[in-house]
């Protein structure tokens, strides 16, 4: 395989052939085993750590090393698909780099690279930050579907956000076809309206704001790794007493997405009376599924442009409350956890913002006014609660698997009581079991007192009111702890 001599004019290294394969990789980190690309070293070994540049890929595709006694290119042999646009950015950009690499049998196998400040780069976002930000954005992306972007087409740390025109224009020429099709496309015309002179500075400055949300949001497929499903069964263990057929609908829906690693395709309402945790089973099942979780209150929301955004020909415009949650979770999968769904069909004259959640639910796709992009929402799973389900509209509610959620038994709420609520506080407390003891009667005493409300939200702010009286009496009197009867109990409670 040739070595390119770096002497040879633009016309003869542009007719250079492509020394690189492309390798599909979904590999969330890289390694000496997993690298990022492969350089050729049959003529010379490299060093662990080695600084240079790349040349540009399309073209001549090899890596500049400069070592102590002199300057050596090696060809490009094998790149991760997904890098293929952040090395071509380097080479175009003349950024100085160190790489990380392992010498192997099939070449020096590549797994980090920084930035070197050596000679300057010509970009304004050419520091390590916007690297690292990047490579990390590209491993937690998929392998683009289409393989690497077409020479042909004209493209030009963690924390860290996209908002300067240049680190956009970067990160788009990075990404390249990590991005969905229509998204890449969406972006490159917001990106010559933020920097056209032609157009007003309100509307620049729209296109800039959509274009720092949406580059900011980490856009996956809709695949999904297996879940075990003791695990899933110890999470709900934790957050929930009791309900077994509500658990095994959950698991059997782990096992249903194990089998098919894609989302099932329905969301799951939860419909019960108030306080017996179904919000608490929404955030288990986010736990479950390792995916950010957001939430919508259907009841304060009575115009359906709080949910979709308004449009860009106001000067006050902005995304709305479903754009904002992507915006916020920072990626296109998580689970949407929509309270009191039954609330959602209130509109006050201006739209039913019911009709907003039935693009969302459809998992084909949601539109925001000002973003002005249909949004993929496959990797959407959302989780409806609601008091009343006669009080959802029928469209909505085929758009679920509607799990009836019980309330507690007297014996039920006793033993979550004293098991979970209490142990609870205590801890938060940093209070020792000794300190505040409930005997039997007292216990009875408040079980009875609650009898005719719903769910546990009561007995946990009876523990709270408990726990806090014996602290007192602790603090004050100086007791050694405090064990409450039932005629204490309802002295205290009233």
């Amino acid at each position: 395989m040739p070595v390119f001599d770096f002497t040879n004019t633009p016309d003869e290294s542009s007719r250079s052939e492509c020394t690189y394969t492309v390798f599909q990789s979904n590999e969330a980190e890289a390694s000496p085993e997993k690298p990022i690309l492969i350089l050729d070293n049959r003529e010379r070994t490299w060093s662990h750590h080695a600084c240079g540049q790349f040349s540009v890929p399309s073209k001549r595709t090899t890596f500049e090393f400069k070592e102590e006694d002199g300057t050596y290119s090696a060809d490009i042999l094998q790149v991760d698909s997904r890098f293929v646009n952040l090395l071509q950015w380097l080479g175009e950009s003349h950024i100085n780099v160190r790489l990380s690499g392992k010498n192997r049998e099939d070449g020096y196998a590549v797994y980090k690279i920084r930035e070197f400040a050596f000679g300057g780069g010509s970009k304004l976002s050419a520091e390590d930050g916007f690297l690292q930000f990047m490579i990390g954005r590209l491993l937690a992306s998929n392998a683009p579907e289409n393989g690497p972007e077409d020479e042909d087409q004209d493209e030009t740390g963690d924390d860290m956000k996209l908002t300067s025109l240049q680190s956009i224009s970067d990160f788009m020429a990075c990404a390249g076809r990590t991005l969905p099709d229509n998204i890449r496309l969406w972006a490159r015309r917001n990106l010559a309206v933020a920097r056209s002179h032609e157009v007003s500075p309100e509307e620049k400055r729209h296109a800039q704001r959509a274009l720092s949300v949406m580059m900011n949001i980490q856009w996956k497929n809709n695949y999904f790794e297996s879940i075990d499903p003791q695990k899933a069964r110890q999470i709900l263990d934790e957050e929930l007493y009791g309900m077994e057929q509500v658990k095994q609908r959950i698991i059997e829906t782990i096992i249903q997405i194990n089998r098919t690693h894609t989302l099932p395709a329905y969301g799951l309402l939860l419909a019960g009376p108030a306080g017996t945790g179904k919000s608490q089973i929404a955030y288990a099942v986010a736990r479950i599924l390792k995916l950010p979780w957001t939430t919508l209150d259907m009841s304060s929301i009575n115009d359906p442009e709080q949910l979709t955004g308004s449009s860009r020909i106001y000067a006050n415009a902005k995304p709305g409350i479903i754009m904002e949650a992507f915006s916020i979770a920072g990626e296109s999968n998580l689970v949407f956890i929509i309270n009191e769904l039954d609330k959602a069909a209130a509109g006050k004259g201006n739209g039913n913002p019911a009709d907003v959640l039935l693009t969302l639910l459809d998992n084909l796709g949601f539109t925001d006014n000002y973003i002005e992009c249909m949004i993929p929402t496959v990797g959407v799973y959302p989780i409806a609660t609601a008091n009343d389900k006669s009080q959802i509209s029928a469209p909505l509610m085929s758009r679920f698997a509607v799990i009836d959620i019980p309330d507690y038994t007297p014996e039920e709420k006793k033993i979550i009581f004293s098991r979970y609520a209490l142990p609870k506080v205590l801890k938060r407390m940093s209070m020792r079991e000794n300190e505040c003891i409930i005997t039997k009667d007292a216990l009875d005493a408040i079980i009875e007192k609650y009898m005719d409300t719903t769910g546990i939200r009561d007995l946990e702010q009876a523990a709270e009111h408990i726990a806090a009286n014996a602290l007192y009496q602790i603090e004050v009197n100086h007791v050694s702890g405090v064990t409450f009867n039932a005629e204490m109990v309802h002295n205290l409670l009233g």
